[in-house]
C-alpha cells in the first residue's frame, strides 16, 4: 500500500478521517507510524495530499488530510480484454489499474471457457476491490471504467466502435503481421485475446471495426505476461 485510499464515508468532519481496519493495520504494523507522522493519500476520484496521524486509540486511527497534488494522468490506452482465467483475473485488473488504463472491457472469446462467466470473481464488489489494490500500488486515485461483455458478437457490432473512439485501434495476435508499434503518445485501443489468440472469425470481425493485428514476437505468452509487456512496449509511461 504506497497511498491511503480515503473512501468518502471515512470522512468525519473539517480535514479529519478515520482509517479502516485494514489502513490501520498497515499504518501501524507495517509504516510505524506515531501520532504526529504523515503518509501520501488520496480521495477515490478525487485529488492526493498528505494523511497527517492526529490520533491512535486501540484499533482506532484518525487522521487530518489536506490536498496538496492531482494524480498523474491516465495512460491514453482502452483495453479490449478476452476474459482470462479466474485465477488470474484479479491479478491482471491490479496490474492494469497501476498502469494507468482508466477504460477496460472484459469479453468473451470462442476460447473462453464459460465457466468463467460463471465466477464469483465477477461480483462488481470484489472486481473494484482489486482495481482499488491497483490504485493503492500506484499512487493512484482515479477508478477504471469496467465494462464486462459477455456476448462476443453484438458488443463488437453495437458497441464497440462507439466506445473505442478516436484514436488507432491494435489487436495483439500471433502471427505473420506487423510487429506492435512502439512509445505512442496517441490514444489507443488495445485489444489482447485469450491465451493462444483470438479466432479468424473474431480477428476479422475486430479487423471491420477498424482493428489492425499486429504481432508481439513468436511466443505465446499467458495473459498476465502479455499485458504489461505490450503496455511497456507500446506506450510512453509516465
Amino acid at each position: 500500500m504506497n497511498l491511503l485510499l480515503l473512501h468518502p464515508h471515512q470522512h468525519l468532519h473539517g480535514d479529519l478521517w478515520r482509517l479502516d481496519d485494514r489502513q490501520c493495520c498497515h499504518v501501524r504494523d507495517i509504516l510505524g507510524l506515531t501520532a504526529g507522522d504523515a503518509c501520501r493519500a488520496g480521495i477515490i476520484d478525487g485529488a492526493m495530499g498528505k494523511a497527517q496521524i492526529e490520533s491512535i486509540e486501540n484499533s482506532r486511527i484518525e487522521v487530518s488530510f489536506k490536498v496538496d497534488s492531482h494524480p498523474e494522468a491516465p495512460l491514453p490506452l482502452s483495453l479490449l480484454l478476452a476474459l482470462p482465467r479466474p485465477k488470474m483475473l484479479k491479478r491482471i485488473l491490479i496490474d492494469a489499474t497501476s498502469l494507468g488504463i482508466k477504460r477496460i472491457v472484459l469479453i468473451n472469446s470462442w476460447k473462453v471457457d464459460k465457466s468463467y462467466w460463471q465466477t464469483p470473481n465477477l461480483k462488481a464488489d470484489l472486481l473494484r476491490e482489486k482495481m482499488l489494490l491497483g490504485l493503492e500500488q500506484a499512487r493512484d486515485t482515479t477508478l477504471p471504467e469496467l465494462v464486462l461483455a459477455p456476448r462476443f458478437k453484438p458488443f463488437v457490432e453495437d458497441d464497440l466502435d462507439t466506445w473505442a473512439g478516436p484514436g488507432r485501434r491494435l489487436l495483439a495476435n500471433p502471427g505473420d503481421y506487423p510487429a506492435m508499434p512502439c512509445d505512442l503518445a496517441e490514444p489507443v485501443t488495445l485489444a489482447i485475446g485469450p491465451e493462444g489468440g483470438w479466432t479468424d472469425y473474431e480477428v476479422e470481425m475486430l479487423q471491420r471495426q477498424g482493428f489492425a493485428c499486429h504481432s508481439f514476437g513468436t511466443r505465446i505468452l499467458r495473459v498476465e505476461t502479455a499485458l504489461p509487456a505490450l503496455v511497456g512496449r507500446m506506450m510512453q509511461l509516465p
